[in-house]
């Protein structure tokens, strides 16, 4: 056994910051003693079976993030990313636990034929640690419980066409069914929540009401689209060609495979834009360079349908059954959904969180140039008013935690010669770089600035116990593993593409100017990387988290 300590004046623990000396086991890789509001010194006799001591101070000690919506792409698209870089990247920002969503990685993880796939391909190449998340896609329900048992953290679904087509989306009834499977284990349901109309009218006709009993219910999911404000916006939000999620590869065949009138001579169309003018002539003035241009493609409207329909099917199933899965809406980036989702939370008493990314807590819309489609993603970012309201339903435990939804591509797939956002991938490579961004726009952004303890709360700790790693991640307490990083809350610096570690070095974030610095990261009482000596370690020593949730 290998004892050794490190300390700072300046750690988070126990929701506090406040001085402390950690002491972890090498070999078991867990802590084994916290001493909260003492920096020991060199020769207190509770250091005398400690191989080495090192004092921080009078940088911080936090504990590793853990990061739980990353797409590492592996196997079937590692020319996008792969385990290997992804983790350094992680890794690099202090990030010790991820865990990799089901799709963009071929197969999807549907099965358990599909999750050994994946395992497999992960061996040796870990630069952190790593969990699971499992996919819900229509016909594998009774696949959900052999991936729990296997170890998936939960499931994903889209209420919306993901983009690609081994991961297709669900309807209200599937996600019934799997309420109903699941509603008895140790689980969470999560969804990409937006949801398109066919049209006005059925916006209008409060959608598929749930059954009788749920007049109430489907009033509230009516009226869909009055915040559309003009002709063309309604055109572009009802667009069926525009609807996918994350478009593939700009092919309109990719694109378009929910829109029955889509055959073989629109394919020659360069741009689904392009397709929807010729159904829609109101379209003909878009710009697809302009960023507003897609941002009306995806209303606020989508994301509050889509939040709207979950909660009446978890209320549906209460009332069926007497229960209903936890579920976690991904990646939520509109502020409109914030009152809908509190009163869930708290006069429905409803088992829902939500988290929302570092791109919608640091960017605007407003501050999108023309052709920079490296910034689409989906939900889309938005105006400044909403960047700033999201940070608000934070500080007010609306949303519950800030995740990466790292999702890169290969730099043809932005097409960034054409510069149309309808055109390309959206998704935005991040996983690394959110510790620098929090602290950077929490500070500009939050009155007062934001503290590190909210940073570990919305980072590691909300973050674990939404994965059920509550017992041994996300917190720097005894008989945890002992992973943590030392960050350096002075440095300022421009962050720029090439000096990331993603296999394609193409961010949202080149050039911008941020606080703070991830010095050390430790997995396990392991260095794993170290800034100042130039990177990674030679071994990788990133685990895979695979026993079956407690919580």
């Amino acid at each position: 056994m290998t004892i050794q300590a490190v300390s700072s004046r300046r750690c988070v623990l126990e929701g506090k910051l406040q001085p402390g000396t950690l002491l972890y086991d090498t070999t078991t890789g867990k802590i084994t003693e916290v001493y909260l509001g003492e920096v020991l010194s060199d020769h207190d006799p509770r250091l005398s079976s400690v191989s080495s001591y090192t004092n921080y101070s009078p940088y911080l000690l936090l504990p590793g993030l853990v990061d739980t919506h990353v797409h590492l792409n592996e196997p079937g698209r590692t020319e996008w990313e792969g385990f290997e870089t992804g983790t350094k990247a992680a890794s690099s920002g202090g990030v010790t636990t991820v865990v990799d969503m089901p799709l963009n990685a071929i197969p999807p993880t549907t099965t358990i034929e599909n999750l050994n796939i994946k395992l497999k391909a992960a061996e040796n190449q870990l630069w952190c640690d790593i969990a699971f998340w499992g996919g819900i896609i229509p016909g594998n329900l009774k696949d959900l419980k052999p991936l729990l048992q296997a170890g998936v953290r939960g499931f994903k679904g889209f209420l919306i066409a993901s983009g690609v087509d081994e991961f297709p989306a669900v309807d209200k009834e599937y996600v019934e069914q799997v309420f109903e499977e699941l509603q008895n284990e140790k689980t969470v349901v999560m969804f990409h929540a937006e949801l398109q109309k066919e049209d006005q009218a059925e916006s209008n006709n409060n959608v598929d009401c749930l059954d009788s009993n749920n007049s109430s219910v489907c009033d509230e999911i009516g009226n869909s689209l009055s915040a559309v404000k003009s002709p063309v916006e309604q055109g572009l939000s009802l667009s069926r060609v525009l609807s996918s999620s994350e478009p593939q590869y700009g092919k309109i065949h990719s694109l378009a495979h929910n829109f029955d009138h889509c055959d073989d001579d629109h394919i020659s169309f360069e741009s689904p834009l392009d397709l929807a003018k010729e159904q829609d002539e109101l379209l003909a003035e878009v710009n697809p360079r302009e960023y507003n241009s897609f941002l009306m493609s995806r209303p606020d409207q989508f994301e509050k349908d889509a939040l709207k329909l979950v909660v009446a099917l978890m209320k549906n199933q209460i009332q069926k059954s007497g229960k209903t899965c936890p579920v976690h809406i991904v990646h939520l980036a509109s502020e409109q959904c914030l009152s809908l989702l509190q009163k869930a939370q708290t006069k429905d008493n409803l088992p829902i969180t939500a988290e929302t990314c570092f791109h919608y807590l640091s960017i605007a819309s407003e501050n999108i140039p023309d052709g920079k489609t490296y910034f689409k993603c989906c939900p889309p970012i938005r105006k400044e008013q909403n960047r700033l309201a999201l940070w608000d339903g934070l500080r007010k435990n609306i949303l519950t935690s800030v995740v990466s939804d790292h999702s890169p591509c290969t730099p043809n797939l932005k097409n960034l010669d054409k510069g149309d956002f309808f055109d390309s991938w959206g998704g935005i490579a991040s996983v690394g770089l959110g510790l620098p961004l929090m602290y950077t726009f929490g500070t500009k952004s939050l009155d007062p600035p934001i503290s590190f303890v909210e940073i570990v709360k919305w980072c590691c700790e909300n973050t674990s116990i939404q994965v059920g790693l509550q017992d041994t991640k996300g917190f720097l307490r005894k008989t945890y593993d002992a992973d943590f990083i030392v960050f350096d809350d002075t440095r300022e610096y421009k962050i720029h593409d090439n000096a990331t570690y993603f296999k394609n070095k193409l961010t949202a974030y080149d050039n911008f100017k941020v606080r703070g610095c991830v010095l050390q990261t430790f997995i396990r009482g392991s260095l794993v990387f170290d800034y100042t000596a130039g990177g990674h370690v030679k071994k990788p020593p990133g685990q895979m988290l695979l026993e079956p949730r407690k919580h």
